[in-house]
C-alpha cells in the first residue's frame, strides 16, 4: 500500500513537472511569438530565392550550350545523332522555353497583351476582395439567425444582393479578357512563326534539308492555337488562387493564430509532395498524342494529294490498313491516358476534397476550443459567426489550393504545347544558322567531310561554279567538283539522265540547299527566276498568276497596266484567257481551269513579265508547240534574258551556245555548242543505232539461206 502512494505521488509529481514545462514554453513562446513567425517568414523567404538562383543559374548555362551547339554549320546524320525521344515535364527546359515563347507573345511594356495582362489581374483582384467581403457578410448572416435578429438578417440579404452586381460584372469581365488574350497570343505568335517560316526559304529548308520536323503545318496552326488558349487559362487559373491563398490564408491567420496555419500548411505540403511524385506524366503523354494526330492527319493529306496514282494502282486495301493502323494507334494511346486520368482522379479527390476537408474542420474549430491572443468570443452568437466566417474563408482558401493542384495538370499540358512549338522555333534557328539533320542514305556515310564543310557564295553580274560538290537530298555526292560558267547573253543547255545532279544544280542557284565547298559566283536572288515544268499557280486573280510574287502595287510601281500584261500574253498566243466574266479580277483554281500547256505558256509570260537577268528553264516548254516554243524563246532573247535550258528537245539546240552535258556517273562535259553539227552526228548516230538493231534479223535470215 506505501508503495502504491509512493508510485501515485511519483506520477503527480511528475505530471505536474510536465505542465509546469509546458507552461513556461507556452509562455515564453507567447513573449516571443512575433520574433518567431518573423523567423520563420524570413527563413522561408531565403530558402525560395536560393532556389531562384540556382534556376536562373542553370538557365543561362543550358542557354549558352545551346548557342554554342548552333554556332556549328553544316548536315549531319540523323542516325549518327539518334537520341531518346526527351521526356516532356516542367523542369528548367519547360520555363525557358516558355519565357522565350511569352517575348514573342507580349513583345513590350506597351503592347496590348500586357495592358490586357494588368486589366485582368486588376479584376482578380477585385473579385478575392468580393469573395472576403462575402465571407464575412456570410458569417453576419449566420450570427442574425442565431441571435433571432431579424433586422439585422434582412439588412445582411439586401447587402448580398448589392454585392451581387459588381460581382457578376467581374466574372463576366474575366471570362471576357481570358479569350482576349487567348486571341492576342495567337495572333502575335501566328504573325511571328510566319515571319520566320518564309524568311530566307526556311519552309523549304525545314521539309527538304532536315528531318526534325514533321507536320509544321499542323505545329504552326493547331498546336499554337493550343498553346495560346492554354497560357491564358493557366493565368487565370493560376494567379486567382494564388491571391485567393494570400489574402484569406493572411485573415485566417489573424482568426485563428499562425501556428494552426502554419500546422496545416506543413501537412497539406507533404501531401502535396506525395500527389505530385504520383502524378504521372500528362505533358509527355499530351505531347505525343499531338504527335500522333498529326501523323493520322498527314496520312489523310498523302491519300488526296496521291489519290491519282493510289487508284491507278488499286491501292486503296493498303491505303486503309496504313489509315486504320495510325487511328488504333492514335486511340491506343488516348486510352492509355484517360485510364491514367481515373487514376489519379481518385487519388485527387480523396486528399483534396476529403483529407485536407478535416483539416479544416480542425483548424476552424481552434477559437472555440482555443483562446486565441487579440479575439475575446463572448457567446454562441460570436463563435458562430467565427467559425462561419473561418469556414467559408477556409474552404475559399481550399478550393484556391485545389485548383493550384488541378493547374498541375494543366501546366503538364501547356509544358507538351510549349515544347512542340519551341522545338519548331529551335530548329529554324538551327537551320538559319546552317545546322541541318537528315537521315541520309548508308552509301553517303563516307561524305561526312563533304556534308559538313561549306562553300563562299559571291554576289557576281555572270554564274561561276568553282569546285563546288553537287549532293542529292539523301546524302550522295553526285559530282565531286563541277566547274562551269554563263556570261550575260550565253545561253546554256544543260542534259543528262534522271538523278545525275541538274535539279541539284539549279536548287544551289536559287539559294533553297548550300553550298557545300568551292565557290559559287551568281547574282541576287530577284535577277534569276525559275520556270518549272510545272508552274505553281497561286490563289488569286488571273492578273496575280502573271504578276506572281508581285502583287497589284508592285506591277503599279513597275508602270505596268493591264494593257502590257495582255501585250505580254499575245506574245505566247494566250490573251484569249482574259474573255471570261470578271477578266482580269476572275478568280478561279487555275491548276484545274487551265490545260498543262497554257499553264506553261502562263509562266513564260510571267517570265516576261518579270525581264530577269538570268531565267533557268526546266523542261517549261514539253506541252507546247515548237511554234509558240520559237515565240518564246526568240521573245526572251530579245529582252536580254541569258537562258539556261533543261531539256531533251533536240529543237532547242540552236538556241543555245553552250552545253553541260551529265553523264550520270559523276562525270561531265562543258563545252561550246555547235547545234547544227550536233544535230548531223545525232542523225548520224540514230541510222547506225537503227542499222544496229537490224543486224541480228540480217544473220538469221543469212543463216536459214544458208541451211
Amino acid at each position: 500500500m506505501a508503495i502504491q502512494s509512493k508510485i501515485s505521488f511519483t506520477a503527480s509529481t511528475s505530471e505536474k513537472s510536465v505542465r509546469e514545462l509546458i507552461t513556461v514554453l507556452t509562455d515564453l513562446y507567447l513573449k516571443n511569438r512575433t520574433r518567431v513567425s518573423r523567423a520563420v517568414y524570413l527563413t522561408l523567404f531565403v530558402a525560395l530565392l536560393g532556389r531562384i538562383y540556382h534556376a536562373i543559374s542553370e538557365q543561362k548555362a543550358a542557354a549558352i550550350q545551346q548557342v554554342e551547339l548552333l554556332r556549328r554549320p553544316g548536315t549531319t546524320s540523323k542516325d549518327d545523332n539518334t537520341k531518346t525521344r526527351k521526356r516532356v515535364e516542367i523542369n528548367r527546359e519547360f520555363f525557358r522555353n516558355l519565357l522565350r515563347l511569352l517575348k514573342i507573345v507580349i513583345p513590350g511594356w506597351r503592347s496590348k497583351e500586357l495592358r490586357l495582362l494588368i486589366s485582368h489581374s486588376v479584376f482578380l483582384v477585385v473579385r478575392t476582395l468580393i469573395s472576403l467581403y462575402v465571407a464575412e457578410l456570410d458569417g453576419k448572416l449566420v450570427s442574425s439567425l442565431v441571435r433571432g435578429k431579424g433586422k439585422a438578417f434582412f439588412k445582411g440579404i439586401i447587402w448580398w444582393m448589392v454585392v451581387a452586381i459588381p460581382a457578376t460584372f467581374t466574372n463576366s469581365m474575366l471570362s471576357y479578357h481570358q479569350c482576349k488574350l487567348a486571341l492576342q497570343y495567337r495572333t502575335r505568335l501566328t504573325s511571328y512563326l510566319h515571319t520566320r517560316y518564309l524568311q530566307n526559304m526556311t519552309f523549304y529548308s525545314l521539309s527538304a534539308l532536315d528531318d526534325r520536323i514533321k507536320n509544321a503545318d499542323q505545329l504552326i496552326t493547331v498546336d499554337v492555337s493550343r498553346f495560346s488558349n492554354s497560357l491564358a487559362e493557366l493565368y487565370s487559373n493560376l494567379a486567382k488562387p494564388i491571391l485567393d491563398m494570400i489574402i484569406y490564408n493572411y485573415s485566417l491567420s489573424r482568426s485563428v493564430g499562425g501556428e494552426g496555419l502554419f500546422m496545416m500548411s506543413l501537412l497539406v505540403q507533404i501531401s502535396a509532395n506525395v500527389m505530385r511524385a504520383l502524378t504521372p506524366p500528362f505533358g509527355k503523354y499530351v505531347a505525343e498524342e499531338a504527335r500522333l494526330e498529326g501523323e493520322f492527319r498527314f496520312q489523310h493529306s498523302r491519300l488526296i494529294d496521291n489519290s491519282e496514282e493510289i487508284a491507278l494502282y488499286h491501292g486503296h486495301e493498303t491505303e486503309k490498313d496504313s489509315l486504320d493502323k495510325g487511328y488504333f494507334t492514335l486511340i491506343k494511346h488516348v486510352n492509355r491516358i484517360l485510364r491514367r486520368r481515373l487514376y489519379h482522379g481518385v487519388m485527387e479527390d480523396f486528399v483534396i476534397k476529403y483529407f485536407w476537408g478535416a483539416l479544416g474542420l480542425m483548424l476552424c474549430s481552434v477559437p472555440v476550443f482555443f483562446k486565441i491572443p487579440g479575439q475575446a468570443l463572448r457567446g454562441m452568437g460570436d463563435r458562430t459567426e467565427s467559425f462561419v466566417t473561418n469556414r467559408r474563408m477556409l474552404l475559399s482558401s481550399s478550393d484556391a489550393f485545389g485548383r493550384i493542384m488541378f493547374s498541375y495538370k494543366e501546366i503538364t499540358e501547356l509544358a507538351g504545347y510549349t515544347s512542340r512549338v519551341s522545338s519548331l522555333l529551335s530548329v529554324m534557328d538551327s537551320i538559319q544558322a546552317g545546322h541541318f539533320e537528315k537521315a541520309l542514305v548508308s552509301s553517303a556515310s563516307g561524305n561526312a567531310a563533304i556534308l559538313s564543310g561549306r562553300g563562299d557564295i559571291i554576289e557576281s553580274s555572270e554564274i561561276e561554279f568553282t569546285n563546288v560538290p553537287i549532293v542529292s537530298p539523301n546524302g550522295d555526292v553526285l559530282v565531286e567538283k563541277l566547274n562551269f560558267s554563263v556570261k550575260p547573253g550565253k545561253h546554256l543547255l544543260i542534259v543528262g539522265p534522271n538523278g545525275c545532279g541538274k535539279s541539284s544544280l539549279f536548287r544551289i542557284l536559287g539559294g533553297l540547299w548550300p553550298v557545300y565547298g568551292g565557290i559559287v559566283r551568281k547574282p541576287p536572288y530577284g535577277d534569276i527566276f525559275y520556270i518549272p515544268q510545272r508552274p505553281y499557280l497561286s490563289r488569286g486573280s488571273l492578273r496575280q498568276q502573271i504578276i506572281y510574287p508581285d502583287g497589284i502595287r508592285e506591277m503599279r510601281d513597275k508602270h505596268v497596266s493591264d494593257d502590257d500584261l495582255l501585250q505580254i500574253l499575245g506574245t505566247v498566243d494566250i490573251q484569249n484567257i482574259v474573255d471570261r466574266p470578271h477578266g482580269w479580277d476572275a478568280e478561279e483554281e487555275w491548276r484545274d481551269v487551265l490545260s498543262g500547256g497554257l499553264q506553261q505558256r502562263v509562266a513564260m509570260a510571267r517570265l516576261f513579265y518579270h525581264k530577269p537577268k538570268y531565267a533557268i528553264l526546266d523542261e517549261c516548254t514539253s506541252s507546247v508547240t515548237l511554234e509558240i516554243e520559237k515565240a518564246m524563246y526568240d521573245n526572251a532573247k530579245a529582252l536580254g534574258i541569258t537562258l539556261m535550258t533543261v531539256s531533251h528537245r533536240r529543237s532547242l539546240w540552236r538556241y543555245h551556245d553552250d552545253i553541260l552535258q551529265f553523264d550520270g556517273q559523276g562525270n561531265y562535259i562543258f563545252t561550246q555548242l555547235d547545234a547544227e553539227k550536233r544535230l548531223k552526228l545525232e542523225d548520224e548516230k540514230e541510222e547506225l543505232e537503227l542499222q544496229l538493231r537490224a543486224v541480228p534479223d540480217l544473220e538469221r535470215r543469212l543463216q536459214e539461206l544458208t541451211t
